[in-house]
């Protein structure tokens, strides 16, 4: 008999993260219950059907596939016969104000191509900032991802001060990192959107954050057959066979302590599930001040772990097809720092956002009918700031502004052409998921607040009680939430010997 087999685990919200945790834990032999609130899981990566659209409501790119593949091997299952993905090419289609557009793509031959329309040397220099992007990607893989690397001292003692200081480019940031290699400020607003990773700013995330490039590249981009929640749907049906109980509708009310330690789970309809090891994919800080109940004091040790952006997400269904389109396109603002500042420092709307807009029909025409297409768009806009409120019409507003953006930029008649829509603002998002004040990302990565550290993933408070999700390290995004709970399993087995 595994020795685990008798501690009982209980894990808070069936998001990535959540779902992550439940299958490591349960592989490793422990006794696990999948606490949902919904009524399907998944979190974040959601699904909608309207009108004989398939909208996928949550993450649209899947990047490192191995740490998805990681989970179904460590149960001795292959993922191929749960869930099938393909690569995405271009990865990126970027349109411009002047009417350029450049293509991300994986083909070396192919993106010097692309390059080459932005002057001689571009791709030269490219290269040579991929080559710091691997650099940073390899130092990052060895112990903040291998080791699960929880703060700013951890990672002292895994590489030593000096290695840690040159290795990570410690005191630059983000967008600085860019352009120590790059001259070209299309190129530049390129590689400082791959922060949309992330839901932070370029100007403000440490120079780490330049390794996305390279996980991109290096990875591949990848698409799931069908919809990005056939992950979600895989993972459910791996934790099953895996003998992880899942209740979906049922919130937890609180997490219950005793002597140092949560010893039970309440949930709202009055049932109280006794626990001897709590995960929760419920964001730190709102977990701290619904579940825990947290003294003033604890919380404020959290305040340096600000929430990422949130979106105005618009799903659009229209009655035609833009063949301008790839998969993945960003339509840039002509004042990028203006419009980072805006989100970041003044909380309000930007009057010329960068828009992200998804065409997943590009890949998977199924996913609408027959000469129609979906269109997803997604502005990066301020988290909710009880200071700063701001209205349905500014919200409406927004809207409006980007969809005369997209015509402008080639989109002709979009907005004619919707036939139907699903818009959710940062309160939606809140409502739906228990996100920090509707950030989407989870944690800000900011170099003078937080280091770009994410929440340490073992609570302060209670000796029993781990976290998962966007709101702890390694961070946000598919790959990462799904780490994070391979991580948190390796912690719990190491506290338990």
């Amino acid at each position: 008999m595994n020795s685990n087999d008798n501690q009982r685990v209980i894990v808070i919200g069936a998001g990535l993260g959540g779902l992550s945790a439940a299958i490591s834990l349960a592989t490793a032999g422990f006794s696990v219950q999948l606490i949902e609130k919904n009524d399907k899981v998944g979190g974040k990566l959601n699904i909608m059907t309207k009108d004989g659209f398939t909208f996928d409501l949550g993450p649209s790119i899947l990047t490192m596939p191995h740490i998805f593949e990681a989970l179904f091997t460590g149960a001795g299952k292959n993922m191929a016969d749960y869930v099938q993905i393909q690569k995405v090419e271009p990865h990126w289609r970027n349109f411009f104000e002047d009417g350029s557009v450049i293509d991300l793509c994986e083909d070396a031959e192919t993106q010097r191509r692309e390059l080459d329309k932005l002057g001689p040397g571009t791709y030269a220099q490219f290269q040579r900032f991929l080559d710091y992007s691997k650099n940073l990607c390899t130092e990052t893989e060895a112990g903040y991802f291998a080791k699960g690397l929880d703060g700013f001292w951890d990672l002292l003692k895994f590489y030593g001060p000096l290695r840690s200081l040159l290795s990570f480019d410690v005191f630059r940031s983000m967008d600085q990192g860019v352009r120590r290699f790059i001259s070209d400020p299309k190129l530049v607003e390129i590689l400082n959107y791959f922060i949309k990773y992330v839901g932070s700013s370029p100007y403000d995330a440490p120079a780490l954050m330049n390794l996305l490039p390279y996980i991109q590249y290096h990875y591949g981009l990848w698409y799931v057959k069908g919809g990005m929640y056939g992950m979600a749907q895989a993972m459910e049906k791996l934790a099953v066979e895996l003998g992880v109980e899942i209740r979906l509708d049922a919130e937890v009310s609180e997490i219950q302590k005793q002597d140092g330690r949560a010893c039970a789970v309440k949930l709202a309809n009055g049932d109280v599930l006794p626990a001897d090891i709590v995960v929760s994919n419920m964001e730190v800080i709102p977990a701290m001040e619904k579940l825990l109940r947290s003294p003033a004091s604890e919380l404020k040790k959290m305040q340096r772990f600000e929430p990422s952006c949130s979106g105005l997400v618009l799903h659009l269904g229209v009655d035609r097809l833009y063949p301008q389109l790839a998969h993945h396109n960003f339509f840039y603002s002509d004042h990028p720092r203006e419009h980072f500042d805006a989100v970041f420092k003044s909380h309000r709307l930007s009057d010329d956002p960068t828009i992200y807009l998804v065409a997943p029909c590009k890949t998977d025409p199924a996913q609408a009918p027959a000469g129609c297409e979906i269109i997803k768009i997604l502005p990066h806009i301020p988290h909710l700031d009880p200071d700063k409120l701001l209205t349905a019409e500014d919200y409406s507003a927004l809207r409006e502004r980007v969809l005369v953006k997209l015509e402008r930029m080639g989109l002709t008649d979009l907005r004619q052409h919707i036939v139907t829509e699903e818009y959710w603002t940062p309160l939606d998002i809140q409502a739906k998921y228990y996100s920090n004040q509707g950030s989407i990302y989870g944690v800000v990565a900011d170099r003078f607040k937080n280091l770009g550290f994410k929440a340490p993933q073992r609570s302060s408070e209670l000796s029993n009680l781990y976290f998962v999700g966007g709101s702890v390290n390694p961070g946000g995004g598919m790959p990462m939430v799904t780490l994070s709970g391979q991580l948190v399993r390796d912690k719990i087995v190491a506290d338990l010997q």
